[in-house]
């Protein structure tokens, strides 16, 4: 990613320019999960994945060897329920033509990565993509590796390569951008309901309080 890329308005994510590549979000690395409570990381993906389709913005599903590893979590396929997720032999995504072709038929450069494990199967392909042009994010709370030590080396690792380390909640944030933008603010908001922990209990609140003119009882 050039320097020009990094900073300025250029370098916050739009809809309209973002690509997203799910990754082995599978039971088998679920299991190895240990940087994160895997809750939180299932929850955060989810979260990621319906707010990419509140946006409608092209997301490409992969996994490894489903028949070992297990089928893409239900969670996240519910998202899309009829995309079959591209099933892969190697490790590294972004050596998968089928995956590179995918991305590249969207024609967006800014390509948005969540998956596990976030030291091999997210590490190697936004490296390898970054270096080829695209301006790779990685949203690492909906990411997750062997140890907290693994993940974070491969979040350092990455950085160096110019991948820029997002969260799900500031992609949508970004895609968002003003609440002026009355046509995606119920999915958002329904996400945040959802998914966004502290953040979605305070909004319904807030809800609740203006539904009720802030007093305490309905009018």
């Amino acid at each position: 990613m050039s320097s020009e890329a990094k900073s300025g308005l250029q370098a916050l994510l739009t809809p309209e320019e973002s690509v997203v590549a799910l990754i082995d979000h599978q039971p088998f690395q679920f299991a190895n999960l240990n940087s994160h409570e895997p809750t939180m990381v299932l929850n955060n993906t989810i979260a990621l994945a319906k707010i990419a389709k509140a946006f409608d913005v092209p997301t490409i599903l992969t996994t490894v060897l489903e028949e070992r590893g297990g089928y893409l979590v239900k969670g996240v396929q519910d998202v899309f329920p009829e995309q079959k997720p591209i099933d892969r032999t190697l490790i590294n995504t972004w050596e998968d033509e089928r995956v590179v072709d995918a991305v590249k038929a969207t024609g967006r450069k800014k390509l948005i990565i969540a998956g596990l494990w976030t030291e091999v199967c997210v590490a190697m392909p936004a490296i390898q993509a970054a270096g080829e042009g695209f301006e790779v994010f990685v949203v690492t709370d909906a990411s997750g590796g062997g140890s907290a030590e693994s993940h974070d080396m491969a979040v350092r690792r990455m950085a160096q390569a110019g991948v820029v380390p997002i969260t799900w909640m500031a992609v949508a944030s970004e895609w968002q951008r003003d609440w002026a933008r009355e046509k995606t603010i119920a999915g958002v908001t329904d996400v945040l309901l959802e998914h966004g922990g502290a953040t979605g209990v305070a909004f319904g609140w807030e809800t609740q309080l203006l539904a009720t003119g802030r007093g305490g009882s309905a009018a």
